[in-house]
């Protein structure tokens, strides 16, 4: 199902939410970067605190630059130790929050990083507009140094 079907297929501003939001959670598990993008608006609120010592974190703003940043933290961290518990997803209207727990490995430097994290989305004619990202950014950066 596409971005667009499954708004069309959402009766209600939260329904659609909650359809694209999964429908992301979906891509995003099955690493399917071209469903992110086409999920993605072409112009996204990006938001996630910059953090130099960490090569996956920077600014973004459109679709494929959104989208890849899940190829970019594949290829600097353990696939097998990413972990990932969502445990809390609140959608009023237009927004829905997500918070749970994160964890990794950094290939790099075999550190790894966990904590918690909330991640705010805004869907807007089924696509996503904003993606504020607030997690554990002291944990990442010190797994990323050597």
């Amino acid at each position: 199902m596409t971005a667009k079907s499954t708004a069309q297929a959402a009766s209600s501003p939260s329904e659609e939410t909650r359809a694209v939001v999964r429908e992301f959670l979906a891509a995003r598990l099955a690493g399917d970067t071209e469903r992110l993008t086409a999920l993605f608006a072409d112009v996204v609120d990006w938001q996630l605190a910059e953090n130099p010592a960490v090569p996956w974190i920077r600014p973004r703003s459109t679709a494929a630059e959104c989208a890849a940043q899940f190829t970019e933290l594949m290829e600097h961290t353990v696939p097998e130790d990413a972990r990932a518990s969502v445990d809390a997803f609140l959608v009023d209207g237009t927004d829905a929050v997500l918070t749970g727990h994160v964890s990794g490995t950094v290939r790099a430097t075999g550190k790894s990083f966990e904590g918690p994290f909330a991640l705010r989305l805004t869907v807007e004619n089924g696509r996503i507009t904003r993606h504020h990202l607030y997690e554990n950014s002291l944990s990442i950066a010190a797994a990323c140094t050597p």
